[in-house]
């Protein structure tokens, strides 16, 4: 009897290329870092100028219409992506949350019907949860934005737009930037509102900065090192970034980070700071002043701080200041990670990589 041979499950679909079969989780992380101003730009022009993109966008602003919360789904770093979309609709008047889909999943199924559009955000379209709140759909309002046209998920939906991340085999790097990205946009064509040119904007900034705050990896890692605990802080969208930041840092490098919200570590972690400690703090956006007000507090109790912010800062040998350039919110999702993610490079460099490259999906289960 002739054995069955099971189709390979590539990341994406896609066979990757033999030379990254190769190649060493520091040396993917890297590559597919530098990839994503290029990817976010594709994302740009394909989402201006694709019809049938467009298409579904006002398929997705029509079902909007309706009352109720605009919700967007996620896990891990989709889940990172989906607040920058939540974001923007509450600062413009539009009820909205980012929420997590395994919990969504188990204890809000007698809600869900209270939501005027939930868009299941995947990059893979095949994690276990997602699939389930898709056989969940009956006639409820879904989107999805998923990175794999291949996907059970994609398959699933009637409602959908790309990530064009490209197959991603390390942490999420490129399909963080274009998942934000595409809820950005979005959640600004629900609101009505203009996105080009602050998209645009956010681009240029990327990569204008993606070199020069990588070249500073070595002098990251060295101010940061031996730090027992470290404490990644954002608001509003730079939130996302926190928890996508400690997700990377963890990942790669075994080393412990955990985000937080600026008030929420201000009422609880704040307290335990000393010389163990360091904070990358977020100061950007609307509340970036608070920012630097934590850095300040941080200090004074003892704790390193690596600021990163639009402004000038005087370094000293307990604040390190990177300086990036300012986007319009909530874009600031994107730009924030850059740090984290030069400081991960850094780390693996000095310390070794501790997640090999996926070159194909596991089992998904719950």
């Amino acid at each position: 009897m002739a054995e069955t041979t099971q189709a390979r499950r590539w990341i994406s679909g896609i066979e990757p290329p033999k030379e990254l079969l190769t190649a060493t989780g520091t040396q993917i992380l890297e590559i597919e870092c530098r990839e994503q101003p290029a990817r976010l730009r594709d994302l740009i022009l394909a989402y201006r100028g694709d019809s049938e993109i467009r298409a579904e966008l006002k398929k997705f602003r029509e079902l909007a219409a309706e009352n109720g919360p605009v919700l967007f789904i996620g896990m891990g770093a989709s889940y990172c992506s989906a607040i920058s979309g939540s974001v923007l609709l509450q600062s413009h008047g539009r009820l909205s949350f980012a929420v997590d889909a395994g919990e969504w999943l188990h204890y809000a199924s007698s809600i869900w019907g209270e939501a005027a559009l939930s868009v299941l955000l995947t990059t893979s379209g095949e994690s276990a949860e997602l699939v389930a709140l898709f056989k969940q759909e009956g006639d409820r309002p879904l989107g999805l934005i998923c990175n794999n046209p291949a996907s059970t998920c994609w398959k699933l939906a009637e409602n959908k737009i790309p990530i064009l991340a490209g197959p991603e085999y390390g942490n999420a790097t490129k399909t963080y930037t274009n998942a934000t990205a595409a809820a950005i946009i979005l959640a600004s064509e629900i609101a009505g509102l203009p996105w080009e040119e602050d998209a645009e904007r956010a681009a240029e900034v990327f990569a204008a900065n993606l070199d020069p705050v990588f070249a500073m990896r070595g002098d990251l890692e060295e101010f940061c090192r031996g730090a027992a605990n470290t404490e990644i802080i954002g608001r509003g969208a730079a939130y996302g970034g926190a928890i996508m930041s400690a997700l990377c840092i963890r990942e790669m490098s075994g080393h412990r980070a955990a985000p937080h919200t600026g008030a929420g570590f201000k009422h609880g972690p704040n307290l335990d700071v000393d010389a163990s400690h360091v904070a990358i703090i977020f100061a950007l956006g609307r509340a970036a002043n608070l920012g630097v007000k934590l850095a300040q507090e941080c200090n004074r109790r003892g704790g390193k701080v690596v600021l990163v912010s639009n402004e000038d800062h005087e370094p000293t040998d307990k604040l390190f200041p990177a300086k990036i350039g300012a986007v319009p919110e909530p874009w600031e999702g994107i730009t924030s990670l850059l740090v984290p993610q030069a400081l991960t490079l850094g780390m693996i460099e000095k310390t070794g990589c501790r997640l090999p490259p996926r070159f194909e999906y596991g089992v998904m289960e719950q």
